[in-house]
């Protein structure tokens, strides 16, 4: 179930200083609740923009959110799309009925690292 033939690929945005947000946050997280967000990183791979609300959604500009609900627990991933490839850049638990503006901030700061890095040209959809 691929969108648009050619899969697309998950990359986790890394700091110039080696540092993946996504790999400390996933410390925190139990297995089973790393595994089910797992899945839901294939949903999204598989699916790329076509994967529908209440799954994944815009924020802002190029910002974009996954959405994972998993018994009491609001996670929420940030990401963008250069391509083919998804970067995730970040994840944190949702404690509020709004992604907090700073987190937006702080994925689009990422994203503009990574572009910065690693971009070339902007092949974004």
């Amino acid at each position: 179930m691929e969108a648009h033939g050619k899969p697309y690929r998950i990359e986790y945005y890394i700091t110039p200083e080696g540092e993946s947000f996504i790999d400390e946050f996933f410390e925190e997280i139990n297995e089973t609740h790393q595994g089910k967000i797992l899945r839901w990183f294939g949903y999204l791979k598989e699916q790329g923009p076509n994967l529908p609300r209440p799954y994944a959604d815009v924020l802002e500009g190029k910002i974009r959110e996954l959405r994972i609900a998993i018994s009491h627990h609001q996670y929420r991933f940030l990401y963008f799309f250069h391509g083919k490839t998804i970067v995730i850049t970040h994840g944190f638990l949702k404690k509020t009925d709004k992604v907090p503006q700073v987190e937006i901030e702080r994925a689009s700061r990422y994203m503009a690292d990574w572009l910065h890095c690693w971009g070339r040209e902007e092949g974004g959809e």
